[in-house]
């Protein structure tokens, strides 16, 4: 069966335990490692490795030794409870194996869970997954988590119903942070407010965040949004000194121009706007405007699609350069 994003989500949390096994692919590596960790530990619980009810198989080795992944899913274990054969980092030269033992599995057989790369819709061992009565297959995209993963995630590490500005401001930090980084993150929070009652708040957030560049990107983007064309030169050789390429500031000022549109044009009296620099950006979105906010963001549109164009030639952080002046003198006007 193939599992939709939504379906897969609620499905590594809670897998079905009586499955012949899941399939996770996908082009990025962590956010696999991370779904497939989440799946196998709801699976054998946390002593099921401690008592050798997973078998952990590598796609190298079972290109030498095919006879390995079925041996692990005949086994018979000596603790009680649900195993698991783990394929890690699979591929098509190992598809011929991992579907032969998925048609001999039998109930009460070890679950075969298979981890791989980006995997084509005309994969073979995709559409076995995809077809098997009792197997799923879930396809793991470049997205960031949605407000289910995080409140899940949140609550896991010790954090239940957070106010809703401290789910903003996370769901932001998640579309800018590395997977494995943002666990970490939701992991050092809990750590942070550990017998600490009072709600989380966005200080709690902005003390737990790791530290990257995207503070330096929001002093050039309040640099734009001011007005101050006159200091963004500066800002950008500092930016591009330290590698910041042009699709990171680009996305960046996207951002922070909806989130100054989505302020302009509130009506219910509380702007959604959070993070450390909430009163200035709220400055800024009454001083720019919902028309002037528009015409902005269809300019960082442009930019953004001649910066991914195949036919564009010019230096690619002069293009975001010129373009954020413009943004400057329009917010004089």
């Amino acid at each position: 069966m193939k599992l939709s994003s939504g379906q897969a989500t609620g499905y590594f949390s809670k897998p079905d335990t009586q499955a012949a096994g899941l399939l996770i692919y996908g082009a990025d590596a962590m956010r696999i490692a991370l779904k497939r960790q989440e799946v196998v530990a709801a699976l054998i619980g946390p002593t099921g490795e401690e008592e050798m009810r997973l078998t952990r198989i590598a796609a190298g080795d079972l290109r030498k030794e095919p006879a390995l992944l079925l041996d692990a899913v005949k086994a018979i274990g000596f603790f009680p409870g649900p195993r698991v054969a783990l394929v890690e980092d699979a591929n098509e030269t190992v598809g011929p194996t991992v579907t032969q033992a998925l048609d001999d599995w039998q109930p009460g057989d070890a679950q075969i869970i298979v981890t791989a790369g980006a995997l084509k819709p005309t994969s073979k061992m995709r559409k076995a997954f995809e077809v098997h009565p009792t197997a799923y297959a879930a396809g793991i995209y470049d997205n960031p988590p949605t407000r289910d993963e995080i409140e899940r995630d949140l609550k896991a590490a010790g954090i239940d119903q957070p106010p809703a500005e401290a789910m903003h401001l996370l769901t932001d930090l998640a579309r800018s942070l590395e997977p494995g980084d943002f666990r970490q993150t939701l992991t050092k929070i809990g750590l942070y407010k550990m017998h600490d009652t009072s709600p989380l708040s966005a200080d709690d957030i902005t003390a737990c965040a790791p530290a990257t560049i995207e503070a330096d990107v929001d002093d050039v983007l309040l640099v734009v949004a001011d007005g101050q064309a006159a200091a963004i030169g500066p800002v950008m050789q500092r930016l591009q000194a330290q590698g910041v390429n042009a699709v990171t500031l680009c996305i960046g000022a996207m951002r922070h121009f909806r989130s100054l549109h989505r302020a302009a044009t509130d009506t219910s009296g509380r702007p959604q706007i959070w993070g450390p620099h909430r009163d200035k950006m709220l400055a800024q979105a009454r001083t720019w405007g919902p028309i002037k906010l528009e015409q902005a963001l269809t300019e960082l549109t442009d930019t953004d699609l001649k910066l991914r164009s195949a036919g564009q030639h010019a230096p690619a952080l002069a293009l975001v350069e010129r373009t954020f002046i413009r943004l400057a003198m329009l917010a004089r006007r």
